[in-house]
């Protein structure tokens, strides 16, 4: 697999698991990962995870606890970090909107189940089409494209993603209650600031 296929791969799972709850499905790809052990080694040695059956470990445990780090107790959006008076900026000011409108990225706030476009799952999901535009531009051998796709890259990561989900996810490693969203938020922070290195290696 290239480079920008499994940095696809790893928003594309980043997003998906800080969006929503989690479901059979997505637990089931998760687990059946070749690195499923390095990327979530708590969860995977986890004794909890062989004893509990599959329903209860998501409706009683995962979602329980994806619930106080998502809405009860811990804050995922962007606006929350930086402004100071501590309030997520829904509207049309929001810092991401016009980013999102200049690349054609559609945000369905409904479908997301989202308050604001700057939530963490949906900035992972905008950073995995940027993505997988380049990729489309390395196969078209549009040398330009693919610069300019990695600059806007740098640039978002740098100045939205960079600017506050180090502190949500710390907040997330330290306070979740399952070894299995610890492990994510360690995976995902270690990611992110492993692929601003890349953008700018």
């Amino acid at each position: 697999m290239s480079i920008t296929k499994q940095r696809s791969s790893i928003y594309s799972l980043a997003s998906r698991i800080f969006i929503t709850e989690m479901d059979e499905d997505t637990l089931s790809k998760i687990e059946k990962l070749p690195n499923f052990n390095k990327l979530f080694p708590n969860y995977y040695e986890w004794d909890k995870r062989q004893k509990t059956s599959r329903y209860k470990m998501i409706n009683e445990v995962l979602n329980v606890d994806f619930t106080d780090i998502s809405i009860l107790h811990l804050i995922p959006y962007e606006t929350f970090y930086i402004r100071e008076d501590a309030m997520i900026e829904s509207g049309g000011a929001n810092p991401v909107i016009q980013i999102y409108n200049d690349y054609g990225y559609r945000v369905d706030l409904d479908r997301a189940r989202a308050v604001s476009p700057d939530h963490i799952g949906i900035e992972l999901e905008f950073m995995k089409m940027l993505i997988d535009a380049q990729q489309r531009a390395e196969e078209n051998k549009d040398l330009e494209a693919v610069k300019e796709l990695k600059e806007a890259q740098k640039k978002f990561l740098k100045e939205h993603i960079l600017e506050f989900a180090p502190m949500y996810l710390i907040n997330v490693a330290e306070q979740a209650r399952t070894p299995f969203y610890k492990d994510a938020a360690k995976m995902v922070l270690e990611f992110l600031l492993e692929d601003y290195e890349y953008l700018n290696s």
